[in-house]
């Protein structure tokens, strides 16, 4: 039989969060007697490791997919999605922006270099763009004193032809955790806009999820927010949960107990002998390891699920294993199931945050060896014709 791990991905969670978000951004909306904002999923990452074609059929109804590369737009394109895409880092050559043109991708522009390779194309359509700013993240995005002389070059282009009515974004660095630099940035990014047009884009899953921060952006413009992270079931918050958002996990990594040994007082387990038992302990060998993307670095005491109760990881996380105690569970033996996160067990944000790390990089860090199956769509109402990335 194949080594006892595996992976399930919901899509019918996936249509959940969407639907959920959208449902809280219509509220707000109604509230506000405004618009609610158009929604990009975001499925970079390969879908945040549940993979493109899983999250395609998840978010079947979002107004747009939000994306990293013109591979992943080509797939989208080719397994039949019509509506927007946005590249959120543009295009690299100016030999991409063919592809961009004949795909009929929206793009970031961020930087004097993708001004200049605009400058030079003559596309057969326009081209929708976003003109990026640099609120305060310093990554991607024109400074503040920069960004009139921007927009003006896109208008020019606009006149010429070369690209659609532009629009702005903007990427919170703190929408998480600090309200007042939030409120600073958006200040600042509302200030540097306020002359300008177009669509306008400035909310991740945090600020997609702090009620009505997307409505101090301008009612008068067409208003879209790029949430990521949630739409998967994991929190953008630390120390808010999943289900308090109203989230389901749309992973579910699951194993099996393969040994079971019987510590005295006073034994060790694992490299590095991390923990040593103070009292009789029974330890459980589960099937993943750092291989399978379980971090290394988490440590005793990170939540785990066996045949249904709650217990602890023990000592140190090897290559193909790691170890649980199951003192307190008398009737967990070999072949008993257990829940390294997902549906019936731990959350993957508690488990990122006993790792020191975030559910983002979990997720994305499930191995090609884990076998993957596929929950499919609750309706049949998309004509995507693409295999499903599934392995039973």
């Amino acid at each position: 039989m194949p080594r006892p791990i595996l992976a399930t991905i919901s899509v019918p969670a996936m249509q959940h969060n969407l639907a959920t978000v959208a449902a809280r951004l219509r509220e707000q909306a109604r509230a506000l007697r405004r618009d609610a904002p158009r929604i990009w999923a975001v499925i970079k990452a390969h879908a945040y490791g549940h993979g493109l074609a899983q999250g395609l059929a998840g978010f079947a109804a979002a107004d747009g997919l939000a994306m990293l590369d013109l591979d992943e737009a080509r797939a989208c394109r080719e397994a039949g999605w019509r509506g927007p895409i946005l590249l959120l880092e543009g295009f690299f050559e100016f030999e991409d922006l063919y592809e961009v043109d004949t795909l009929r991708l929206t793009v970031a522009v961020h930087c004097e270099e993708q001004l200049s390779m605009l400058e030079a194309a003559a596309p057969a359509q326009p081209i929708s763009v976003n003109l990026k700013l640099n609120g305060g993240m310093n990554r991607l995005g024109f400074l503040p004193e920069q960004a009139d002389a921007a927009w003006q070059r896109l208008q020019a282009l606009q006149a010429r032809g070369v690209v659609a009515e532009p629009g702005t974004m903007m990427h919170f660095s703190r929408a998480d955790d600090d309200p007042v630099v939030t409120a600073f940035q958006l200040s600042g990014f509302l200030d540097v806009t306020r002359t300008m047009g177009g669509p306008v884009s400035v909310c991740n899953s945090a600020a997609t999820l702090t009620d009505g921060l997307w409505a101090r952006l301008p009612a008068g413009r067409e208003q879209w927010v790029r949430p990521g992270i949630c739409l998967y079931g994991a929190s953008p918050f630390a120390g808010r949960s999943p289900e308090s958002l109203g989230l389901k996990p749309a992973m579910t990594l699951e194993a099996r107990i393969i040994s079971v040994q019987e510590c005295r007082a006073g034994d060790s387990v694992g490299y590095g002998h991390l923990f040593t038992a103070e009292r009789p302990t029974r330890v459980g060998v589960v099937a993943c390891g750092y291989a399978d993307g379980y971090p290394r670095h988490a440590g005793t005491g990170t939540p785990v699920t066996v045949a249904g109760h709650p217990t602890r990881l023990l000592g140190r996380v090897s290559m193909d294993m790691l170890a649980v105690d199951l003192t307190d569970i008398p009737a967990a033996g070999v072949g008993a199931p257990v829940v390294l996160w997902g549906e019936g067990g731990p959350s993957v944000d508690a488990v990122a945050e006993a790792a020191g790390t975030v559910g983002y990089e979990l997720l994305c860090a499930l191995a090609p060896r884990v076998p993957r199956k596929m929950i499919p769509a609750s309706n049949a109402g998309t004509d995507f014709h693409w295999m499903q990335e599934t392995t039973e």
